[in-house]
């Protein structure tokens, strides 16, 4: 019993002071995931903690259930819209980049530590797919909103590329452990059914599982459990037959994600803190199970290996893998280097050790530096990354707080709460006056403590905290009428979009008319939408700029590809042709 008790005490106090960290984390710019996996190892056998765990058989399963719901979270909020600009991109870094990094980083390792070219390459294929839990946490906690093909693209690739990187670990454990010093051609057999197993079973799960959420009446605390426990149920019979399981719960997330399903705005806010307690768990077993004196004499030749990864090979994959699609240097650049390592190389530098392979434990050090050196280099500098690649848009206002009310009503019916500030233009305005979308309500205003009951000539004022009735779809319209957002100057939609707001069904001619530079005739019937959409490939996104005619143009909205309003900021009016986005 004292044993025991002696875990969960030791266990709450890491927890607690993970978490009492995080704060910490924010203020000094170091990555979360990195503060996680320190306090692991200053609590670990060479820290001040001196716990000993070396279980590589607990660990991987322990990281292994973690990394899952952590892909079903990433998977739920990732919307399908996004595929439009990011699916074969991601897919393509996905799986050739994964080979690409792997090789080149695989090379370098075997010439570095005098090791067989097997070896080598089993550690680039350790180390070859980027992290999702890393990639979900910085690029939401840094709260960067990142251009839709960007972050689409980024998002995509880290929830997809670890079955490529998992099939090509164990492929090349497999042959070394049999004592084969070559690969043989069956392995690409094997890469198909892993994915096309892990893809249908995937798909067929999400499909499934939002049939049965939105068929049963269950406690409103129960429907997170269901769909997690389904999910789980979906990765291990995937793994079962031979597919990917962490695909399958990935496009299972996915599916669920982008169905209506009954109450899913609260099982979203639950599978929010089962993801950060999984990403907190997984950081701290790993680091509790490395040896950091151990790593001492690597340390060199690892980081080493890391920054080649970082600057030599993943962009080398990005060049190769991004060639067929629209994305501007800057664009690449960026996407270069969000090739964040995180927990999924320490958990796949187990398989060598559960295999007891000759260059195991060296393996598992080297990989444990490269995530080392990832998270603080690319983690800590990924807000300076965006701003000078320029990825960056401004963010959209969205309410404080959304929970969904399809508990009680037959409908997708939410209740939003905003409070409003200075910025608000409503601010002072009567509730006849404005003009909120059809079947939204405001069904609770609070002043202070005091809560008040609207009506048509109630009198908005600052600080008010509104309840609002609406639907997903009225969403935008409500936000911009009262919500906030805090971007940083540079970013104000002013100065980022231009001083003028185009409609997108305006001509050029027109435009150039009204604003005093000449347009050639072949392009003055064209409408601004059609005629910027070909300069971005046919799949613009909010953000993307161009120079042309001496102005430099912005698309500042979108309906799916269609381009709604155009930004203009007015240059020396030069008459310069296209020059591509930027």
């Amino acid at each position: 019993m004292d044993s025991i008790n002696t875990l969960f005490l030791i266990g709450a106090i890491l927890l607690c002071a993970s978490i009492l960290a995080s704060s910490l984390s924010s203020r000094l710019g170091i990555p979360l995931l990195l503060v996680f996996l320190v306090i692991g190892m200053l609590a670990g056998v060479d820290g001040l903690g001196g716990i000993v765990f070396d279980n590589a058989d607990t660990a991987f399963m322990i990281g292994s259930l973690a990394l899952a719901i952590i892909l079903l979270d990433g998977g739920m909020r990732t919307r399908v819209e996004s595929f439009r600009v990011g699916l074969w991109p991601a897919l393509s870094l996905a799986s050739l980049g994964v080979v690409i990094s792997a090789a080149l980083t695989g090379v370098l390792t075997a010439w570095l530590l005098d090791l067989s070219w097997m070896y080598g390459l089993l550690l680039g294929a350790i180390v070859g797919s980027t992290d999702a839990a890393a990639v979900f946490s910085l690029l939401q906690g840094k709260g960067l909103n990142l251009k839709q093909r960007v972050g689409a693209t980024l998002e995509i690739e880290s929830g997809s590329n670890d079955p490529m990187a998992i099939f090509l670990t164990i492929a090349l454990v497999e042959s070394l452990a049999a004592g084969q010093d070559s690969l043989s051609w069956s392995f690409l057999l094997i890469l198909i059914q892993q994915f096309g197993v892990g893809g249908v079973c995937g798909l067929a799960g999400g499909l499934l599982l939002a049939w049965l959420v939105n068929r049963v009446h269950l406690a409103t605390g129960l429907y997170p459990l269901l769909i997690t426990s389904g999910a789980i149920l979906v990765f291990a019979a995937t793994n079962s037959i031979g597919g990917s399981g962490f695909l399958a719960i990935y496009l299972t997330g996915l599916v669920l994600g982008n169905r209506r399903v009954h109450n899913l705005q609260n099982i979203l806010h639950v599978q929010d803190g089962m993801a950060w307690l999984s990403q907190i768990g997984m950081f701290l077993m790993l680091g509790l199970l490395v040896t950091p004196s151990e790593m001492l004499p690597i340390a060199l030749p690892a980081v080493g290996i890391a920054l080649f990864l970082i600057v030599v090979a993943r962009p080398i994959a990005v060049l190769i893998c991004l060639a067929p699609f629209v994305f501007s240097w800057r664009e690449r650049l960026f996407i270069s280097w969000v090739g964040l390592r995180g927990a999924v190389p320490i958990i796949l530098a187990i398989f060598p050790l559960l295999a007891g392979l000759e260059q195991a434990q060296l393996l598992f050090n080297l990989a444990f530096v490269v995530v080392l050196v990832s998270l603080l280099l690319q983690g800590s500098s990924l807000p300076l990354a965006a701003r000078w690649c320029k990825v960056e848009i401004p963010p959209q206002p969205e309410p404080l707080q959304r929970t969904s009310l399809d508990v009680a009503v037959d409908g997708d019916y939410e209740l939003l709460i905003y409070q409003l500030d200075n910025a608000n233009w409503c601010v002072g305005v009567q509730l006849r006056d404005l003009h909120m979308p059809t079947d939204t309500r405001i069904a609770a205003l609070f002043r202070g403590s005091h809560l008040l009951h609207p009506t048509g000539s109630t009198r908005l004022a600052l600080n008010d905290v509104l309840c609002v009735v609406g639907r997903p779809r009225d969403l935008p319209a409500l936000s911009k009428l009262f919500s906030k957002t805090q971007a940083p100057r540079y970013l104000d939609s002013r100065k980022f979009f231009g001083d003028f707001i185009l409609e997108g069904d305006a001509t050029l001619g027109e435009v150039g008319k009204f604003y005093g530079f000449p347009v050639p005739e072949e392009l003055a019937n064209q409408t601004l939408a059609s005629f910027f959409s070909k300069q971005f490939g046919g799949h613009p996104v909010v953000g993307d700029t161009i120079e042309w005619g001496g102005h430099t143009w912005v698309v500042a909205a979108m309906d799916n590809d269609w381009i709604l309003k155009v930004g203009l900021r007015l240059g020396d009016g030069s008459g310069k042709p296209p020059m591509g986005f930027i």
